[in-house]
């Protein structure tokens, strides 16, 4: 039994859609942020920066997001190629360009004073959106040239539910439409049952990846 330690609309909703997609038994535990739950002792044993999602597993508990999903699609086959796959390498060096450039690229966005201080948020955030819009092309033009498995509007996959998410979080300042391959396939995702369950369990829409409320 996995247990993810989860927030509304937070990077815990990607876990959870790849939990949901493998139909696999958990606890999803709200964490109640507002009551300092993120700094408790019991939360930083599992993930020492207190921020979410942890996740426990039959092996221990874990927290960075692409390090659970990279765990899930080993331990749990079908949402990503399988270690001895031709398109493994390929696949690997897709997850870390997502993990290393966007994600943290989104959270410069979100939380620019992280980065500099508040006094130079502006500069920041300027800096950011420059450097997101290339990321999102460079991916949008490697969908739309290789057509991959594991990046996909015909199949679910962890690399598709990790983008789904991150784009719906920065759909304001980059809309979906805008990157056609990658628009098709969020539309696709967000009529899968996992994540329509996922919206209804966090009051998120029913367009959630494409056209978030």
């Amino acid at each position: 039994m996995y247990v993810l330690h989860h927030s509304p609309d937070s990077a815990s909703l990607i876990i959870r859609l790849v939990l949901l997609e493998l139909n696999l038994p958990h606890d999803a535990r709200l964490i109640d942020r507002p009551g300092g739950a993120l700094n408790s002792p019991q939360y930083r044993a599992m993930h020492p920066l207190g921020l979410i999602p942890a996740l426990e597993t039959p092996d221990g508990p874990m927290f960075e997001t692409a390090a659970m999903l990279l765990y899930l699609s080993d331990r749990h086959p079908g949402l990503a190629p399988a270690p001895a796959d031709a398109d493994r390498a390929a696949f690997l060096k897709w997850l870390f360009f997502i993990s290393t450039n966007i994600h943290p690229t989104l959270l410069q966005l979100f939380y620019p004073e992280r980065t500099a201080g508040p006094d130079c948020k502006a500069a920041v955030v300027s800096h950011a959106k420059a450097r997101m819009h290339g990321f999102l092309g460079i991916l949008d033009a490697m969908v739309t040239r290789d057509a991959p498995a594991y990046l996909s509007d015909k199949n679910p996959t962890i690399l598709g539910y990790y983008i789904a998410v991150l784009m719906r979080w920065m759909n304001a300042d980059f809309p979906v439409k805008n990157y056609p391959a990658l628009h098709n396939v969020l539309a696709y995702l967000e009529t899968r049952p996992a994540a329509l369950q996922a919206a209804s369990l966090e009051s998120l829409g029913p367009s959630i990846f494409s056209n978030p409320a």
